[in-house]
């Protein structure tokens, strides 16, 4: 258990310390981006509106996965509840262990 759990830690740091090590790399082109696009803007381009076009289109995909994922999980939740609420209406519906049937009945007063 305590190996497991070693190398839980040990694999997670490892995942944080590469992510840490590339986002260095990748975090110096934005400003470079940055000057390309507005250079080009004053050049007469269009090159920042389509880099900005292509920023939102990358950016709506996380968006559409995490609200399907929220819906789901919304519906799933809903359903749950009434299905919980449909068996607690049948329980306080169906005859309780008091009430017996005509020929439970029958039985009994022939005894």
């Amino acid at each position: 258990m305590k190996n497991t759990t070693l190398r839980v830690i040990q694999l997670t740091l490892l995942i944080l310390v590469i992510i840490a090590v590339t986002s260095l790399v990748a975090d110096a082109q934005c400003p470079m981006c940055r000057m390309s696009a507005e250079s080009n803007l004053k050049n007469g381009g269009t090159a920042a509106a389509g880099l900005n076009k292509g920023i939102i289109y990358l950016l709506i995909i996380p968006y559409i996965m995490i609200s399907t994922i929220g819906y789901l999980w919304w519906r799933n939740r809903r359903l749950v509840q009434e299905q919980e609420q449909e068996d607690e209406i049948r329980s306080l519906l169906e005859p309780h262990d008091l009430v017996i049937s005509s020929t439970e009945f029958n039985e009994k007063i022939e005894q």
